[in-house]
């Protein structure tokens, strides 16, 4: 065995003891720029809203208590960053969740946020 591979062999096994490997450097940083997109009120509100459904943008807009061009703005980043899709009929934009990652990554982090709240979670009752 070469001393490359005996390296190799040895990290290896080091790596299992020491429990999960940490994820290659790109995949956190794209996950920072997943919650980066998170981190907005409007935008998180927007996803929560889109669980398990298709809404247009006028609807969210109204929802969200938000003038249309600035939900549309929200909207673009959201797609630059994959987390929705949307879908034109006609003059009329519908918007929807990603997939279903992102569904609960959404559903966790208001649950999370709920439990540092309140003593009973709403999720909980």
């Amino acid at each position: 065995m070469s001393s490359a591979q005996t390296r190799t062999a040895a990290a290896a096994h080091a790596s299992a003891d020491a429990g999960p490997a940490l994820p290659p450097p790109a995949d956190l940083a794209r996950a920072v720029e997943v919650l980066r997109l998170l981190a907005d009120p409007t935008r998180l509100a927007v996803l929560a809203l889109l669980d398990g459904t298709e809404m247009s943008v006028t609807a969210l807009a109204a929802a969200v208590d938000r003038p249309v061009p600035a939900v549309s703005q929200h909207l673009a980043k959201l797609r630059a960053g994959r987390l929705v899709t949307t879908r034109r009929d006609g003059t009329t934009v519908h918007c929807t969740q990603a997939n279903e990652h992102v569904a609960a990554l959404v559903a966790n982090v208001l649950h999370h946020a709920e439990h540092t709240l309140y003593d009973v979670p709403p999720h909980h009752r």
